[in-house]
């Protein structure tokens, strides 16, 4: 026996159709339906506008700061963030430093971090920067404690 599909579909497309126009009418009248009485829609008051700040709308839009020109510079102990120290042995270690807010590199112990400074000395979590290799220490950087 050969069953045509298109006849067997076709009405449980319209049973379908039907149900979904039958189910949105009454959504809608449900949502029509009169609230209680003396309900009355309260009025939205437009919000008043602050005016624009220049100085946000150039850092917004990539121009440059004034305020910040005027800004002091920062310290040197600043510039420089530990990230990880590699301590030990006869070869001194080396440390993972960040310069300036660039990303992190890793140098020596007697590398050059800038025109002024070197890694002195590494120690567990910490790093010793100096002017020279046999100097006195300019500052030292701390790791920060692991979180827990």
């Amino acid at each position: 026996m050969k069953v045509n599909l298109h006849s067997v579909w076709w009405p449980r497309v319209v049973t379908f159709v039907v149900a979904a126009l039958v189910a949105a009418s009454a959504v809608y009248w449900t949502l029509r339906w009169p609230g209680p009485a003396g309900f009355q829609a309260t009025p939205v008051l437009p919000a008043s506008t602050a005016p624009a700040d220049p100085a946000a709308l150039a850092r917004l839009l990539g121009g440059a700061n004034p305020l910040a020109a005027a800004a002091p510079p920062a310290s040197a102990s600043s510039r420089f963030v530990l990230l990880g120290v590699v301590a030990g042995g006869a070869r001194g270690g080396a440390a993972l430093i960040s310069v300036d807010g660039k990303p992190a590199r890793s140098y020596a112990v007697g590398r050059q971090l800038d025109e002024s400074l070197l890694l002195q000395s590494v120690a567990p979590r910490r790093a010793v920067l100096a002017p020279s290799a046999d100097g006195p220490a300019a500052f030292t950087l701390e790791m920060k404690p692991p979180p827990r």
